[in-house]
């Protein structure tokens, strides 16, 4: 990608500046709250990187603090990418996109697995029909169990699946725009709670969207302050949006 912050340029042209209502950093998620709607990051840790926003978040508009996600301090890259969620994931954009998705389908309904190679980029769930019609599935994680592959073998597997599905946390540690140069042949597919709700990053190497509206925004702000882990999506309404949709 010439430009390798093309996605989070995408993302930031279009954010209000709206304020900031709260941002708060669990052990799981990262929440940041603005105009009634509650935009998700997964943590990740790493507060080494100089922050490159000064001040106190929550004095910040919405603008203001996405800007963070371009940082390389990974606390205040997810603290922005929530508040870039904090506009695009809400239950007005869902009903005017359309974009409610079951999750039994979740991110690959209607796709034809069958015999392909398919790279997963982070521990996601998948339907079960994936691991059954796939030919083979690899793993790719940077804390990998038992049958993953570590992250560094992306440079050399990625190239050879036909089909891709990346966590959206390689938004915030900032690995999405070297994954999407790696799969540029494979059908790319950005998915998680962690997922904007962007058409524009469907013009930038990526063929569909999928990620969570947070609708019980009270009980997901508990969630987050209880440090309650496993994934939040009974907590909101998933969605797809498709390149081939638009």
């Amino acid at each position: 990608m010439d430009n390798f912050f093309a996605l989070y340029d995408a993302l930031l042209s279009e954010i209000p500046d709206q304020p900031v209502l709260s941002c708060a950093m669990g052990d799981y998620w990262t929440g940041v709250a603005s105009g009634g709607s509650l935009g998700l990051a997964m943590t990740t840790r790493g507060d080494t990187a100089p922050r490159i926003l000064a001040g106190n978040y929550e004095d910040m508009t919405l603008g203001q603090l996405a800007r963070g996600m371009k940082s390389w301090n990974n606390p205040e890259s997810g603290c922005g990418l929530a508040a870039a969620n904090a506009y695009y994931n809400t239950a007005a954009r869902l009903e005017s996109l359309k974009a409610r998705e079951p999750f039994a389908h979740y991110c690959t309904r209607g796709l034809d697995l069958t015999g392909k190679r398919v790279g997963v980029v982070g521990h996601l769930r998948m339907p079960d029909f994936v691991r059954q019609q796939a030919g083979e599935i690899f793993i790719l994680e940077r804390n990998p169990q038992p049958g993953d592959y570590p992250d560094p073998a992306c440079d050399w597997l990625l190239p050879t699946c036909q089909v891709v599905i990346l966590t959206a946390s390689t938004l915030v540690n900032k690995t999405l725009p070297h994954l999407l140069e790696l799969c540029r042949d494979a059908y790319t597919i950005l998915a998680g709670p962690s997922c904007p709700m962007c058409p524009s990053l469907l013009d930038l190497g990526l063929h569909r969207l999928a990620g969570l509206v947070v609708t019980d925004v009270p009980g997901m702000c508990r969630r987050i302050a209880d440090n309650l882990p496993g994934p939040p999506y009974p907590m909101g309404e998933p969605f797809l949006l498709t390149k081939e949709g638009l």
